[in-house]
């Protein structure tokens, strides 16, 4: 069972959200705030797996929840799921250690996707997020690139073979099965990856797996 916090100001969205997540035998809703410092509260006391936040909340907004929650929370995996997907968010959220980014004008089964993709420890952006990110990634891709090889090359081989997976998307489990690794043993590797490249999350580590071009690109 996915265990989720919820957390936005707006009671009607909160319930829709709750509505979709629900259809879902394996999700359970098992906290819900309506301002971001509740939010961090009670994603200390119920360790949600995944908590979806908004970012503009009363008392403290979900991009400064993000933070806070990662130190209060870090085994869960925070998911900014909002109506704003200006470039400066979506920065700011990755930046703040999110797993995810998701539009509120989105698919419903975005949502459902990016909540277990994102409990599996993989990360998940929405179709319109993920392109605005590649787009910012071609701005200085040639600079960027060199300094991501060099990261990459400091790795060990076994490591950026792992790198280059997690860049894919794929979560420990996937990882694990094609790379024929335990999963405790994957999340070993990917905990040494971003110590070893000092980036916060999966979503920075794959970043740096795409301008190193380890990742196949279209």
């Amino acid at each position: 069972m996915i265990r989720v916090l919820l957390a936005d100001d707006e009671a009607m969205i909160r319930a829709g959200v709750r509505a979709i997540l629900s259809a879902d035998p394996e999700i359970e809703v098992v906290a819900e705030a309506a301002d971001g410092r509740a939010a961090v509260e009670l994603a200390r006391s119920h360790r949600p797996d995944v908590a979806l936040l908004d970012i503009r909340m009363p008392r403290l907004d979900g991009l400064a929840a993000v933070a806070e929650m990662r130190r209060a929370a870090p085994a869960t995996a925070v998911v900014i799921l909002t109506t704003f997907g200006e470039d400066d968010y979506i920065a700011r959220a990755l930046g703040e250690g999110a797993s995810g980014f998701l539009l509120k004008a989105g698919d419903p089964r975005e949502l459902l996707a990016g909540v277990r993709a994102v409990a599996e420890g993989a990360a998940f952006l929405s179709p319109r997020v993920a392109q605005r990110v590649i787009a910012e990634l071609g701005d200085g891709r040639m600079a960027r690139g060199a300094e991501a090889r060099r990261r990459a090359g400091e790795l060990t081989e076994r490591e950026r073979d792992v790198l280059a997976l997690l860049g894919e998307g794929l979560s420990n489990a996937e990882i694990g099965r094609r790379l024929h690794l335990v999963e405790g043993t994957v999340k070993s590797y990917v905990s040494a990856i971003l110590g070893r490249l000092g980036v916060r999350n999966r979503v920075q580590a794959a970043i740096v797996a795409y301008e190193a071009g380890l990742v196949a690109q279209d």
